[in-house]
């Protein structure tokens, strides 16, 4: 681990190790907004990737909180992650946002996504009908953006895979028209050690602020301290 990053629970760089590390379950965590008050700030909805679970906001949550943000403003949306990003993910998604709207008297979130997680947020973004007037601030930490050759290994039987897979049905739709659709401010973060997002240049997305993360592997993007300040900053913005 270099200098001035946490360990996130990690996808192991041999490839057939990324490819196992696609096809083990996970616990899925339903999605579940408690009852809070109104909030200051644009609360934050963080979105995890393929085979985990809202665990693994620890370290950025804990890296908000220290800049003032409260429970009340940060959320984390836990869904089945086998599921189809257009047909199914994404409304679910829209409702969880609509929920976090209501409760905390917000007209608007920020969305940050990890991995499988950036497509399923700017399918919503850009299909649905609420979704670019609800995000202010949209964030891709090694997402998919235009498929990775990784996900071939569990395709044939998993449909979020065939999602992730270069060319697929979700591919296309993202990539017609504008990438970066309406008023939303988009950024992605990328590596070039990223050893499941294959190619690297898949991250990124015209119209965003693109960040080269330097050499991380895939989960290490989750709690590396340089790109948990990027991201704080680009919030901020």
């Amino acid at each position: 681990m270099k200098p001035g990053s946490r360990t996130a629970a990690g996808i192991a760089v041999p490839m057939l190790a990324v490819a196992m590390s696609l096809l083990v379950p996970a616990a899925t965590v339903r999605a579940q907004v408690p009852e809070r008050s109104a909030v200051a700030r644009t609360p934050v909805v963080l979105v995890h990737g393929y085979n985990a679970d809202p665990g693994v906001w620890g370290g950025l949550r804990e890296d908000l909180t220290s800049e003032g943000y409260t429970d009340a403003e940060l959320f984390s949306f836990g869904y089945d992650t086998h599921r189809s990003v257009n047909e199914v993910l994404s409304g679910e998604l829209a409702a969880y946002v609509e929920s976090v709207k209501r409760q905390t008297g917000a007209s608007r979130v920020d969305l940050v996504a990890h991995s499988f997680g950036s497509l399923v947020t700017r399918w919503y973004v850009k299909y649905d009908p609420a979704g670019q007037a609800s995000v202010a601030h949209w964030v891709s930490l090694a997402g998919p953006n235009h498929g990775t050759g990784t996900a071939w290994a569990c395709a044939l039987w998993d449909q979020a895979c065939r999602d992730m897979t270069p060319g697929s049905y979700v591919q296309k739709g993202l990539a017609a028209g504008d990438e970066t659709p309406g008023a939303v401010r988009y950024a992605t973060w990328w590596s070039n050690c990223d050893e499941v997002i294959n190619p690297d240049s898949s991250v990124h997305l015209t119209g965003a602020t693109n960040n080269a993360a330097g050499c991380l592997a895939h989960n290490d993007l989750l709690g590396d301290d340089t790109v948990s300040r990027g991201v704080r900053a680009f919030l901020r913005s």
